[in-house]
């Protein structure tokens, strides 16, 4: 049987982290990924048969990833802003209009006056950002570090204001203490909600601790376009672990997991048949619920994902209603949809019901604006175009008797609610595979769990946790019960996201660092 320091179980970005984290420091690693190739949710496929257009399927921005991992592992990899933040259209005296967020303070100050009629909203706006840029600025450098104590952090943070907002209250009441415009409330709370199935004063908090790691990236909270799309991150930190030394291994499926806490056995199952490795640590790139199978462990809590994504492509770019913006602008950045304050709490309702939404909120951005590098050059030269929507407020339950009719219907229902803000129907800007399919894919929780095994759909495994030691959390949020076992996926404490802390994390743990 083959032996190494480190077995890690799959392949996402996380473990290729791990691994080359690992391995530049000598130890002997493999990577198991039960897939034909490595990158998880992180990869650029050509989802249109005979259509040259690479995009990012299932994740598809990059905020959490730290700067210090591309730099210590040398990664062939960037990443571009977006020049505009986001665009939300509007309905205002019975004429279309919108919210410009970008181009600078000057033109977003115009932006809110020509929509509130005043000055109130983006003060409030610059002042709430402010709190929590200076927040995310004495947070983020932490989630790569040894977990701090609830007090520890607090104190880091040094802004009791700050404190309240993110950590004590339910988001909405920080937010409608601030803001007065519906709208304007709306966009703040879409950070709160991305694949999260919560209300904005859900006493879990946990729609706190989603808009906490939307709004903490890299000290920024800036959410940038991978050049070359998602793939090109993983492909970046598959070649970093492999030039390391360490073996990555496609199409072996992990079964079982045995350990006395000081060496561990690693089943696994191919096309040909069964095998094993030994090692010392076992780092294991999968959910929680996976984790507890793999060692016959008693499953956490069932997870449940809550997001719709759907992948286009476009022959150009819908004309809008509102003539007063580009659409090259409108879409460089993030298109709100129905994400009223209002419509968003109504959305909420209806689901938890058990009901699709009526009015389904999204949010789209056009990746290859930032970067035409993912469309063949022909397509680029006919203005072709790549969208991708993500809706909130679905949560897996509502596909469970009929995946495909749920999923035709809240997709129909969703671009309804864009084609409401367009002045020509987004069907007739289309592309078309080979085969004359319109080119759009939508996929729901339960696909996700199909295609990536991802729990219920949950895009981060389970619930997101703050990032502070709570009981049993261990020094680095990777801990298990066994000694020997981690925990390097997004489940991880400070996971979620596309940003290798927790592969980070727990390299660190192995090495004792």
């Amino acid at each position: 049987m083959d032996q190494y320091d480190v077995v890690i179980v799959g392949g996402g970005h996380n473990g290729l982290v791990a691994a080359a984290y690992l391995a530049r420091a000598g130890r002997s690693v493999t990577v198991l990924e039960r897939l034909g190739a490595t990158g998880g949710a992180a990869v650029s496929t050509r989802p249109f048969p005979g259509v040259d257009a690479r995009l990012s399927r299932y994740s598809y921005l990059v905020s959490l990833l730290p700067r210090k991992i591309v730099a210590e592992l040398g990664l062939d990899f960037a990443v571009r802003q977006r020049t505009v933040s986001s665009y939300t259209p509007a309905v205002r005296g019975g004429r279309p209009t919108g919210l410009l967020v970008g181009g600078g303070p000057g033109r977003t100050r115009e932006a809110f006056a020509r929509l509130t009629g005043g000055e109130r909203e983006y003060e409030a706006w610059d002042r709430f950002y402010g709190t929590t840029g200076r927040a995310a600025e004495r947070i983020f450098p932490t989630l790569t570090e040894p977990l701090p104590t609830r007090a520890a952090l607090r104190e880091r943070v040094g802004d009791e204001e700050a404190w309240r907002l993110l950590f004590e209250e339910p988001v909405g009441v920080g937010i409608e203490e601030r803001f007065e415009d519906d709208l304007v409330r709306g966009v703040v709370l879409t950070d709160a909600l991305i694949g999260t199935f919560a209300d904005a004063h859900d006493a879990s908090l946990a729609q706190n601790r989603c808009f906490l790691y939307h709004v903490i990236g890299n000290g920024t909270g800036d959410w940038d376009v991978p050049v070359g799309g998602m793939g090109a991150l993983t492909d970046a930190l598959a070649a970093a672990a492999r030039a390391a030394g360490a073996d990555l291994v496609t199409g072996h499926e992990v079964t079982r997991i045995e350990t006395d806490g000081r060496r561990a056995e690693v089943t696994y199952r191919t096309e040909e048949g069964v095998g094993a490795v030994a090692a010392r640590h076992v780092l294991v790139n999968a959910s929680p619920q996976d984790l507890a199978r793999l060692l016959g462990d008693t499953p956490p809590a069932p997870a449940e994902g809550a997001q719709l994504k759907v992948n286009m492509l476009l022959k150009r770019l819908p004309r809008l209603k509102d003539t007063s913006v580009d659409p090259r602008e409108a879409f460089a950045g993030t298109f709100h949809v129905a994400e009223g304050y209002d419509q968003l709490a109504t959305a909420y309702a209806e689901a938890a019901a058990g009901n699709l939404p009526s009015v389904p909120p999204s949010e789209i951005y056009c990746h290859s604006l930032t970067d035409p590098t993912i469309l063949a050059p022909d397509l680029v030269a006919r203005g072709y175009q790549t969208l991708t929507l993500f809706g909130l407020h679905t949560p897996a339950r509502l596909f469970a008797q009929d995946n495909d009719a749920a999923r035709t219907e809240l997709l129909r229902a969703t671009l309804a609610q864009l084609d409401a803000h367009l002045a020509e129907p987004l069907a007739d800007c289309l592309a078309e595979d080979t085969d004359g399919r319109p080119c759009i894919e939508a996929k729901t929780p339960l696909d996700l769990e199909r295609d990536l095994r991802l729990p219920g759909g949950h895009i981060f495994h389970r619930p997101l946790s703050f990032p502070y030691a709570e009981d049993g959390t261990g020094r680095w949020g990777v801990e298990t019960a066994h000694a020997n076992v981690l925990l390097c996926g997004a489940g991880a404490v400070r996971g979620g996201g596309v940003s290798g802390i927790p592969g980070h994390n727990a390299a660190m743990a192995v090495l004792g660092r």
